[in-house]
């Protein structure tokens, strides 16, 4: 008996998919060289992303962002208008703080550096973009990509994003990405590359 493709077309997710999304990006971040400074002991770093990404998601982008999933699969996305909203409130800095314990002066200090290579000018954000590694392959996240790509070029805005898996830097940069800058984190921690694409039209794509 065969198992069941898990679909890969991307759909809105909405505060309803906390568990399925924050699970899957959990397991896809489970090696993104960031995340494991952030969550430096391995047996409960699963369990740390998992509250992570839940707070990040049903307070903050699934409320001011473009938030979509797959089945094994999930991306938030920042337009222009959602950015200034999309700002952790006080009570969301404190559910961030009580999960990063120790490390939260590290996650404070990387978010302030970031934001020094962001754009002026009105782009969209690719905040967080993962699959699970056991749909690897199956075309998930070049999926919801293309999808928020296709947002983005519909609008005319660049895009934005931050990684700091060297192994993805190639990938964003076969979608159109370019690398604008590097940055390694305060207190010692690994180099985060600041990517752009510019917006593409129909005749470009």
């Amino acid at each position: 008996m065969t198992g069941v493709p898990i679909t890969n077309t991307p759909q809105r997710a909405t505060v309803d998919d906390a568990r399925l999304v924050s699970s899957t990006l959990a397991r896809a971040f489970g090696d993104d060289p960031m995340m494991r400074w952030f969550f430096p002991d391995g047996p409960s770093r699963e369990a740390g992303l998992n509250r992570y990404f839940t707070t990040l998601f049903t307070r903050q982008y699934a409320h001011h962002g473009v938030c979509e999933r797959t089945g094994a699969a999930a991306a938030f996305w920042v337009p222009p208008e959602g950015q200034a909203k999309a700002v952790p409130d006080a009570e969301t800095v404190q559910e961030l703080q009580d999960i990063l314990g120790d490390r939260a002066p590290l996650f404070r200090d990387t978010v302030m550096a970031a934001a020094e290579h962001a754009p002026q000018e009105p782009h969209w954000y690719l905040a967080v973009i993962g699959a699970d590694p056991a749909a690897q392959g199956q075309g998930h996240g070049a999926a919801l990509l293309r999808s928020g790509l296709a947002q983005a070029d519909a609008a005319g805005l660049p895009v934005y994003l931050e990684s700091s898996k060297p192994s993805n830097v190639p990938v964003y940069e076969h979608f159109g990405f370019v690398v604008r800058g590097e940055m390694e984190l305060p207190g010692g921690g690994p180099v985060l590359w600041a990517m752009r694409r510019e917006p593409r039209t129909p005749d470009s794509a």
